[in-house]
């Protein structure tokens, strides 16, 4: 996933887990989670496993996520970790997904059904399957449409809790920028490691014993890979990670992409080797090698731009997508009659750039989400768009102009702003994450309630 943001505006592509590789993903691992049906041989009356500030999880829902990521370690063939430490790893990740909802709703996040049809469209899509051929495959594999539905949602509204927790501060300087590039000479050669890595989350306020038995805890899962366990089982076992069931994989990621503790460490390590315990401020890790690629340096890269502005519109509880279009079109008459589209930009956009009359500056291929890049090639210096809709909203888009530019050092400079601002928010959201745990009240209550 992964992309190249000179600056943060709301239609350049960010970090973001809900790309449309992740929405593949998130069908894919939904109909690797059947929900089984209760046995009619017997009705067990359900009881309470945890609280959470206010609201319960119950053993009947720790039993089905305990079941989904049963199946999904056996279609991965991943061994199993023992049953208790497998409910109890489960279980503390369903607390803080509970914590996550929780403050969502506090906060008055949520997400609309014409945002959820539209991901659930882009899931089809990217399988290549209709709607109803979607549904059939789910429900072949025991998946209910209206709990896939549900899934969909608390995936997206998550995302959009971390984008606007932690995303959306995430600040990177030209001093920072400078820096990187004059360090770190390798960062951008083009080489990547594919990494999988075990997390252990440390408090915040961690007592002496507390960081006591958390480094016990880390060394034993050392110990356990030194004599030869499977890593990914001793994942699943041990780590904190949201991952951990995918046996901490992290994919393929080129250095500038890596956290500067897991940069530092591939490079004592070859493919098939673990690092040490290593120390950050989100905790305690274990990062395992698999495989690197790569490694030549780009050269210099001529490629066509685009100059443009935009209008964004943004949809909301009140302003739905048919008025949003309307807006648009309202706008979009008035500019061809002559208004002036900066002006227009400035009074109606709810972009960043609306500040500088919608101007994004000089786009390159990739820069902007699929859907805004197809709508601006499409046009001619001079043009406006009909109504776009993406993602983030609605938009109306002018080109001004495009050139043929040489763009090797603004790439690097690029790769390198979406590095440190990748790097940045994956540190600031664990310790977010750890911040939410630290500060919610949990109860866990092994006996029937």
């Amino acid at each position: 996933m992964i992309r190249i943001p000179l600056r943060r505006i709301a239609l350049r592509r960010i970090p973001s887990r809900l790309s449309l590789v992740l929405f593949a993903a998130l069908s894919c691992a939904a109909a690797l989670f059947p929900v089984h049906a209760a046995s009619p041989r017997s009705v067990e009356v359900d009881h309470i496993a945890a609280v959470v500030n206010n609201e319960v999880i119950t053993a009947r829902e720790l039993r089905e996520r305990v079941e989904q990521a049963i199946h999904q370690l056996n279609r991965q063939g991943t061994p199993q970790p023992p049953a208790d430490v497998l409910e109890r790893q489960l279980l503390e990740r369903l607390v803080l997904e509970r914590a996550q909802l929780q403050l969502a709703r506090e906060t008055s996040l949520q997400v609309d059904e014409a945002t959820l049809e539209r991901a659930i469209a882009r899931i089809a899509e990217s399988n290549r399957l209709t709607l109803p051929q979607l549904q059939a495959a789910l429900e072949k594999d025991g998946v209910s449409w209206s709990r896939f539905r549900d899934n969909i949602r608390t995936e997206i509204l998550l995302t959009r809790l971390r984008e606007r927790e932690v995303d959306s501060r995430i600040v990177v300087t030209d001093a920072e920028v400078d820096n990187f590039l004059a360090n770190n000479a390798d960062a951008l050669s083009g080489e990547e490691f594919e990494l999988a890595h075990i997390l252990i989350r440390v408090p915040e306020a961690a007592t002496q014993q507390q960081m006591a038995g958390l480094v016990a805890r880390a060394e034993t899962a050392k110990q356990r890979l030194n004599s030869g366990d499977d890593f990914a089982r001793v994942a699943a076992s041990y780590s904190d990670a949201p991952d951990a069931m995918n046996g901490g994989a992290l994919g393929w990621r080129s250095r500038d992409r890596l956290p500067p503790l897991f940069a530092e460490a591939v490079r004592e390590l070859s493919p098939g080797s673990v690092s040490p315990v290593l120390r950050s401020s989100a905790g305690l890790h274990i990062v395992k090698l698999l495989d690197k690629r790569g490694g030549a340096a780009a050269g210099p890269q001529q490629l066509e731009q685009t100059r443009a502005r935009h209008i964004l519109i943004r949809t909301s509880e009140i302003l739905n997508d048919s008025d949003a279009e309307s807006r648009l079109l309202g706008l979009r008459e008035r500019i061809v009659n002559g208004a002036s589209f900066a002006e227009l930009a400035k009074a109606h956009s709810a972009d960043l750039s609306s500040a500088k009359g919608g101007d994004l500056g000089w786009l390159s291929p990739g820069d902007t989400v699929p859907e805004f890049e197809r709508a601006m090639n499409a046009l001619k210096p001079g043009e406006v768009s009909a109504p776009v809709h993406s993602p983030f909203g609605w938009h109306l888009i002018q080109v001004e102009a495009r050139r043929v530019q040489d763009v090797s050092d603004e790439r690097k400079r690029n790769a390198a702003r979406n590095a440190l601002r990748e790097r940045k928010a994956d540190e600031a959201f664990e310790d977010w994450l750890r911040q939410l745990r630290d500060r919610t009240y949990v109860e866990y209550r092994t006996g029937k309630e």
